[in-house]
């Protein structure tokens, strides 16, 4: 008899506590609620609910054209049934445009994601600034599918296309002095009109280990469902990491910076008790204010184990060895 799972976070605790009282308040100032379920978050799938139909007022990205090259079959992709398009574009946390779950699909059309440019800097031999459709094209795209996780205990399965970032970082060359991996973020409020808002501090950034990013699962998505990646799931250019949460995944990336240190990170600036850099998908490891054991895949109704490094153990697991992941989380 499986054990049982303990009970999904409440709407109101899948955000910090602090920035959730902030996000309250802004979402009243600014006047962008009108409901309950509004003020938790737009969390219906957490809920126990499901939309039937198109969400009201969604307008399909323009930009979501398929892809001109046909991907590889990527490692490691999942068997797993793909969560639906419609689900993955329109239910997603990208607080740059806005903090219910629907407003970054509201909102697509305001970010401009041609021309592009991408700086990669740092501790490189070869610096590189390019525009996002040469550095695409430059290197063989992969489908990969893989789940993913969020910190807020909701899961998805979704078909990348991408680049795997150690392919960038190979042609770059590190130094030897080259430990982390930066990422930023645009900062254009007048595109991301959530950075008006002091809800986080802007630009958003991340990091990894140098060794994390040029793993061989570590991409960087320039689409999904075999069509060019829409705005408001981080275009043009956003990271993923599969057996990290959700919120690692740096979205509408500006700059890739090689750093001798260990770089700040936006959610470990907001709440480090809360947000660890390295951000581990660990069943065994609970957030402060909710169980991090099991996960709701979205569009199902029950809840499911959720899996060390998120079923990527295998593959990533000795990137962390001797460590205490309780502690480095």
């Amino acid at each position: 008899m499986r054990d049982k799972l303990p009970p999904e976070p409440p709407g109101s605790e899948v955000t910090p506590e602090k920035l959730y009282v902030r996000r309250r308040e802004f979402i009243k100032n600014a006047g962008l609620f009108a409901g309950t379920a509004a003020v938790v978050g737009g969390g219906l799938y957490l809920l126990g609910m499901k939309r039937t139909r198109p969400m009201d007022g969604f307008v399909p990205d323009a930009g979501a054209v398929a892809q001109p090259v046909v991907p590889a079959q990527g490692l490691f992709s999942t068997d797993e049934p793909r969560t639906p398009y419609e689900d993955i574009t329109t239910y997603n946390n990208f607080y740059e445009l806005g903090l219910d779950k629907n407003d970054p699909a509201r909102r697509a059309h305001l970010l401009k994601t041609r021309p592009w440019t991408v700086v990669i800097d740092g501790e490189v031999h070869k610096p590189w600034t390019v525009d996002v459709d040469q550095l695409i094209s430059a290197f063989p795209l992969e489908e990969r599918v893989y789940r993913m996780r969020c910190v807020e205990a909701w899961s998805m399965v979704i078909p990348w296309l991408g680049l795997p970032l150690g392919k960038l970082l190979d042609r770059v060359q590190p130094t030897s002095f080259a430990k982390y991996v930066a990422f930023t973020t645009l900062e254009d409020p007048e595109q991301l009109p959530g950075q008006k808002s002091p809800v986080l501090d802007w630009p958003y950034v991340e990091g990894l280990r140098l060794d994390e990013a040029q793993h061989p699962l570590t991409l960087l998505a320039t689409g999904l469902y075999g069509k060019q990646l829409p705005a408001q799931n981080g275009a043009p250019l956003r990271l993923v990491v599969p057996w990290k949460y959700g919120f690692k995944g740096i979205k509408s990336i500006v700059r890739i910076t090689l750093t001798r240190e260990q770089p700040p990170t936006t959610w470990n600036i907001t709440n480090k008790r809360e947000y660890g850099f390295y951000a581990n998908v660990n069943p065994a490891v609970d957030h402060p204010r909710w169980s991090q054991a099991s996960e709701r895949r979205i569009g199902e109704t029950s809840r499911r184990p959720t899996l060390p490094f998120n079923g990527y153990a295998d593959a990533v697991a000795g990137l962390y060895s001797g460590m205490d992941l309780k502690r480095d989380f």
